[in-house]
């Protein structure tokens, strides 16, 4: 995620990436663990009708800084989204078939939902009762622990937004934005999918998407996912590999497109309206953002990818199809260069490999801000000493603002010190180990993690298998002290720890 935070008394210009943290700057130069996520397990002969979506299986938890979005209850393996929007009548129509495999006996269930008015609802093929309050839709239909059912919600109504739990300066109400014109867009981290389809709003459950957008001629749907070609004015896409509800995307708008090749023959669309024009000579070198990218941290991850220009002060890592805010620009085609970088850098830390829940925001934004740092390292050609001089003092302040990274406060989500401080400690790891480790190990990250849900205690388990040393006072140290760590953990007394 990238969203600009400026902290002029310590460097020129210090800009994260919503996800990027608020924009950060470094300074110019002066001269293999088992996964946590889908799982394994062969599926039950009651699943067997539901093997198709076998690949959206996961296993929810309760989020422990959001504990009211989602439920470790379900786990849903599929979203089938057909959606209808009439910019005139600002309506959203809408049809969502579920393929969900419950984890518990109840006899009523629950996702998140906007209070959209519904119009049917079935659950496999019988009439069911469902109400929609304090934006969770409770169906009266008593389930059973592994035995999927598919859930159809016909629904329509004009999108709301819900609040953003964040004091960040770039931030807005999230989910389902109507602008002035009468388009759409939303940006939905920690949650905000609910806005505008039912959803389990939480990381932890990542899932399949069929997502078919209809449209006014002359309009353009857009969605997460691979493109899947247009029918008449519907715009369809489609996720083969796993995707959180927070990394789903919608925009309905006026749009032109251009498409492009990345490395390896790699599917790239780029969707603009004319005042985002500025922005393509930017967005048409993801090509080279990209290669560079792979050869960090290995291929690319998903079957395509692209970006689509909304009205936000933000960006968002949205799954397939980056979501940047036209305002971020305003900080120049310099930033707005890194802040793609980063939220490319996202494709494989936080989409292809998702934190379980929110405590572990450092997960992915450490990494793709490191990413996002190291390139601004190489292509300025900044000193090592500059660069770690920088991460200190920029770690220090934050961590006296904010706190650690490792303990977010569920009322300032994605400020800076998960973005920096989770990076900073990245950057001790690099140093400690060298760069040929250190980029094998981040390699062997993203690619033996992938389309899997980690935590804090499994990267740890990673790291010291990878470097077959014991990091677990390190990474402790970095995540939880409420002041820098040491150069050298050898000497732990002035690390205050929470």
């Amino acid at each position: 995620m990238n969203r600009p935070i400026l902290y002029v008394a310590l460097v020129p210009a210090l800009l994260i990436t919503g996800c990027t943290a608020e924009p950060s700057r470094v300074p110019q130069s002066a001269a293999t663990v088992p996964a946590t996520g889908p799982a394994a397990a062969s599926p039950t002969p009651a699943e067997d009708a539901y093997a198709a979506w076998q690949a959206g299986r996961s296993t929810p938890v309760a989020d422990p800084i959001y504990p009211k979005r989602g439920t470790d209850a379900l786990d849903v393996l599929h979203y089938d989204l057909a959606l209808d929007w009439s910019p005139s009548k600002r309506v959203l129509t809408g049809t969502a078939t579920l393929q969900v495999r419950p984890t518990k006996d109840a006899e009523s269930f629950s996702l998140d939902f906007e209070p959209y008015d519904i119009d049917s609802l079935t659950v496999d093929g019988a009439s069911a009762t469902g109400e929609v309050t304090k934006e969770k839709l409770t169906v009266a239909t008593p389930v059973t622990a592994d035995k999927p059912f598919t859930l159809v919600v016909a629904y329509h109504g004009k999108p709301k937004t819900v609040p953003m739990p964040s004091k960040r300066g770039d931030t807005h109400p999230l989910g389902l934005t109507v602008d002035k014109d009468g388009g759409l867009w939303t940006m939905q981290e920690p949650y905000g999918a609910l806005t505008w389809y039912p959803a389990n709003d939480q990381p932890s459950d990542e899932a399949l998407y069929d997502i078919a957008v209809t449209v006014p001629k002359g309009w353009s749907g857009i969605a997460s996912g691979t493109p899947k070609g247009q029918d008449g004015n519907t715009f369809r896409y489609q996720s083969t590999d796993p995707v959180a509800s927070y990394l789903t995307t919608l925009a309905v708008g006026k749009y032109k497109k251009v498409t492009a090749k990345g490395p390896h023959g790699l599917p790239l669309t780029y969707w603009y309206r004319p005042t985002d024009k500025r922005a393509l000579p930017v967005l048409k070198k993801s090509p080279k953002y990209l290669t560079w990218l792979e050869k960090k941290f290995g291929p690319y991850p998903f079957p395509s990818g692209g970006v689509v220009m909304v009205d936000s002060d933000s960006g968002m890592e949205t799954q397939q199809m980056v979501t940047l805010g036209s305002a971020v620009f305003s900080f120049g085609a310099d930033q707005f260069e890194l802040d793609v970088v980063h939220e490319y850098a996202h494709q494989w830390f936080g989409d292809a490999v998702t934190p379980t829940n929110w405590q572990d925001l450092w997960l992915n934004e450490g990494w793709a801000q490191y990413a996002q740092l190291v390139y601004e390292k190489e292509t300025a050609h900044l000193t090592n000493a500059d660069f770690d001089a920088w991460f200190r003092q920029a770690d220090a302040a934050l961590r006296k603002k904010y706190g650690p990274p490792g303990h977010p406060r569920p009322s300032e989500f994605a400020m800076s010190n998960v973005y920096i401080c989770g990076a900073a400690m990245l950057r001790q790891l690099q140093s400690t180990i060298g760069d040929k480790k250190f980029f094998a190990l981040a390699h062997a990250w993203a690619q033996d993690h992938r389309n899997t849900q980690q935590t804090r205690k499994s990267f740890t388990a990673f790291v010291n298998e990878q470097t077959g040393k014991d990091f677990t006072a390190f990474i402790d140290a970095w995540l939880d002290s409420r002041t820098t760590p040491p150069k050298s953990l050898k000497d732990r007394k002035g690390t205050n720890q929470t």
